[in-house]
């Protein structure tokens, strides 16, 4: 509440100090605005009379009405006099007018003229002077970030706005604008270029077909990788034209171009494609072109011949097909109801007289992304009640209604739908996720498939048996790759296989189970001869730098698991050579002696195997696996080197926004008409430039 003002009681005199001090005191009350300048346009047209204490009136200078401007401490403000020169209300004003109508001899300002409205500066504007070059720059960052036309410069309403915006700005021609756009591109590829040479880890790529209207495909690679500080990063790094898609070395040439491009050479890992514009013929080239260009890990096993988002996709197309009849008799009502209000307003109606608790909103879907058909059946299922009396409330309502066992069969579907979305939802947020979230989510789906697919009800095995055939196909393709990057992080490791397995599996998890640590050891071992291969000091920046030839016997140690002390072919000194590095004059010689005797036989642990028979970690939501290995890098110097690769390793080849299409990408008639290189510096300039500085956080 307010402070309440103090009140100067009647019977209390007020006596000024000075004859002067009441007239300062008079000219307050006379005069409350004094110190304002009145900036109003009706002041041209009106004058401030004082009728009494506390009353202060505007007068009009043509028919000297005057009107309430100040009464007490009441301000009346100035739009009723504004109405009264504008509107005409003013008779001499009025008169005026109609007596000489736009005659030249009239000039601006005069009584005659209606009020104009006063703008004001914006504080500085004045000083901030016209820069031809900067606007330009910023009209083709402004076509690439907004995907505009860069032929807009030529449009004659966007040539007047922006002279009515700036008449001293020259538009650039299509061909300048265009030099500028590419001019970007090759700026910020040099910044990304220097940035992805910096990092010590591997690059992973996933390839996408974009069609057109034209018989030419544009090869899409985005390269995935994570930096010293353990920032994930997805980047288009390539828009390459290929005049023939269905070739068999189609790819080729696109993928030759990234690598030399962006000098991967000696730095890929993983190579994601779709098996919707790839084959085993495809696929069986590119490792041939790989395995001379590129040493690659695993013997080029790491090609991963399926699009997650697309199988995903692809398995929600199937479900719905099989019961597309039941799906168009909801949609065609659904499309009754939304496409008229009167419709509408008569389905609410009855929804509320049934008293449906439903919250749900029906809403058309867009048969291209398939998430929309989704979300539509799982509202229409709960209002259900509500379409079965429909056509008895409304007698223009004359569509098939879904009868029960229609409706049964929705849900059935519905359950399966919700698994499909939240598998793919994980790729639309913000930023992209690890490789060890997919794990749980494709897992989940295979588990669910085979149990579905044994299910005495029908419907239900008529509709998995189908999805599970093909979901098998992409787990016996990923699966390794799947596993091992589940087992990178420490609250889940071997034993999420283990327990994953067993209900996939049953009694030949084992077998399964065993290739995973097989291809896990594999796996640590091809890193651990490249760490070996390094220079003097292979250790990260900010760890303990070993030299070479300590680290090496160390390391070949723990790899081969070979007993110490026992000599090596090749190597038959080596033994005692090292002890008498450690024979120091302390006194304790003989104690070193006894040491090395008593552990000889024990193999010495590898950095996997150390890792794995640690405890797992509390499972928890804020849990930041790219931080728990940032921190412990210096534990596992290799193991975390490996998962840096690992953890970045891209399972979906489309972009964000076309997670859940049931189409492929496809660019538009006017992009496919520009030249292949100004194409691309569009494409790759707007993702680079989207995300800001490559020092951010996770992108």
């Amino acid at each position: 509440m307010d402070t309440p003002i103090a009140t100067v009681m009647p019977d209390t005199p007020i006596t000024p100090s000075s004859p002067s001090g009441n007239r300062e005191l008079m000219n307050l009350e006379t005069q409350p605005n004094k110190r304002r300048r009145k900036k109003s346009i009706v002041w041209d047209y009106f004058t401030v009379e004082t009728v009494d204490a506390g009353c202060t009136r505007a007068c009009c200078n043509q028919c000297k009405k005057s009107f309430a401007y100040i009464t007490g401490s009441k301000l009346a403000g100035t739009s009723h006099l504004k109405r009264h020169i504008t509107m005409g209300i003013c008779p001499v004003s009025r008169q005026k007018n109609q007596q000489t109508p736009n005659t030249p001899s009239t000039k601006p300002g005069s009584v005659t003229d209606p009020p104009k409205r006063r703008y004001r500066a914006s504080p500085g504007i004045s000083s901030i002077s016209f820069n031809q070059d900067r606007s330009t720059q910023d009209i083709a960052k402004m076509i690439i970030m907004h995907e505009y036309p860069p032929h807009i410069v030529e449009h004659p309403a966007f040539i007047d706005f922006v002279h009515t915006l700036q008449p001293q700005f020259n538009v650039a021609s299509f061909n300048t604008i265009q030099g500028d756009c590419v001019a970007i591109y090759l700026r910020e590829k040099q910044r990304l270029l220097n940035f992805i040479s910096g990092i010590h880890g591997r690059v992973n790529l996933a390839l996408d077909l974009w069609s057109s209207n034209q018989s030419v495909g544009y090869a899409v690679l985005t390269g995935h990788f994570i930096d010293g500080d353990w920032n994930l990063y997805r980047r288009v790094l390539n828009v390459v034209m290929v005049p023939s898609p269905d070739s068999d070395v189609a790819f080729n040439q696109a993928l030759a171009s990234c690598l030399s491009d962006w000098r991967l050479e000696n730095k890929l890992l993983t190579l994601t494609l779709d098996r919707s514009f790839s084959n085993e013929t495809i696929n069986g080239s590119l490792r041939g072109f790989l395995s001379v260009k590129n040493p690659f890990m695993l013997n080029c096993q790491l090609i991963k011949g399926n699009c997650y988002a697309r199988v995903i996709s692809r398995l929600a197309q199937d479900a719905l097909g099989a019961i597309w009849e039941t799906v168009d008799k909801i949609r065609a009502s659904v499309k009754y109801v939304k496409t008229s209000d009167t419709h509408e307003e008569k389905f609410l109606e009855l929804k509320e007289r049934l008293q449906v608790p439903s919250t749900k909103e029906l809403f058309i879907d867009d048969q291209t992304k398939w998430n929309t058909t989704y979300h539509m059946l799982v509202a229409a299922h709960e209002l259900k009640e509500v379409f079965a009396c429909l056509e008895t409330f409304d007698p223009d309502y004359k569509i098939a209604t879904p009868t029960m066992d229609d409706w049964k069969q929705v849900e059935i579907l519905c359950t399966y739908l919700k698994y499909f979305f939240d598998a793919a939802n994980i790729l639309t947020s913000p930023t992209y996720p690890t490789a060890s979230v997919f794990y749980h989510e494709v897992s989940k789906i295979q588990a669910e498939l085979t149990q579905a697919a044994m299910s005495e009800e029908p419907f239900t095995s008529y509709l998995t048996k189908p999805l599970k055939e093909r979901f098998d196909e992409y787990w016996k393709d990923c699966f390794l790759v799947l596993a091992i990057a589940v087992v990178i992080d420490p609250r889940f490791k071997m034993k999420l296989i283990e327990f994953s397995f067993s209900r996939i599996y049953g009694e030949d998890a084992g077998m399964w189970i065993k290739a995973v640590d097989d291809g896990l050891h594999e796996l640590f071992h091809e890193y651990l001869v490249q760490m070996l291969a390094l220079p003097d000091t292979f250790m990260d920046e900010g760890l303990e730098v070993i030299p070479k030839s300590e680290a090496s016997r160390e390391e070949i140690l723990h790899a081969g698991n070979i007993e110490e002390g026992t000599p090596q072919e090749g190597h038959p000194q080596e033994h005692s050579q090292d002890m008498s590095l450690i024979s120091i004059g302390d006194g304790l010689s003989d104690f070193e002696v006894y040491i090395s005797e008593d552990t000889t036989g024990q193999p010495m642990r590898s950095e996997l195997d150390q890792y794995l028979e640690e405890f797992l970690l509390p499972r928890t939501q804020d849990f930041d696996i790219l931080d728990w290995w940032r921190l412990n890098q210096a534990k596992y110097p290799t193991l975390s080197r490996m998962a840096s690769d690992i953890l970045s390793v891209p399972f979906s080849t489309v972009p964000t926004d076309s997670v859940f299409d049931t189409v492929s990408k496809k660019i538009d008639s006017y992009r496919s008409s520009l030249r292949p290189v100004t194409l691309e510096a569009l494409i790759c300039a707007k993702d680079w430039l989207q995300y800001g500085s490559l020092s951010s956080d996770s992108q």
